[in-house]
């Protein structure tokens, strides 16, 4: 199976990980930034998983769909934490995070 079947979703893993870091570094500079503990904890963890994952799919790694899973899940996540606040970065997102989880989920259905 060659890297390419993956292009959405690693497309869309990278741009996930992009609007997570830019969302914790912009909580890292709120107001109340204990009010955003959570959400630039699940950020970086987003963020994260969500580069790994690009990367493994990159490699064509064994392990793609389990890593994707998780994925999903951190994504789903994150998401369900930005979508509580206001700010703009949050809202986007949690967008990105909704959008890469359900392409992570319908890229391991497909296989």
């Amino acid at each position: 199976m060659s890297h390419q079947r993956y292009q959405a979703c690693i497309d869309e893993c990278l741009r996930c990980m992009q609007a997570c870091n830019h969302c914790y570094d912009a909580c890292l500079n709120e107001n109340n930034m204990a009010m955003m503990k959570e959400c630039i904890r699940l950020g970086v963890e987003c963020a994260a998983i969500c580069s790994f994952a690009a990367e493994a799919m990159s490699r064509n790694s064994p392990y793609v769909h389990q890593i994707c899973e998780l994925c999903a899940k951190i994504c789903e996540a994150c998401g369900t934490e930005c979508k509580k606040h206001s700010e703009a970065h949050c809202q986007q997102c949690a967008e990105a995070c909704f959008k890469c989880a359900e392409i992570c989920k319908n890229m391991m259905v497909a296989a």
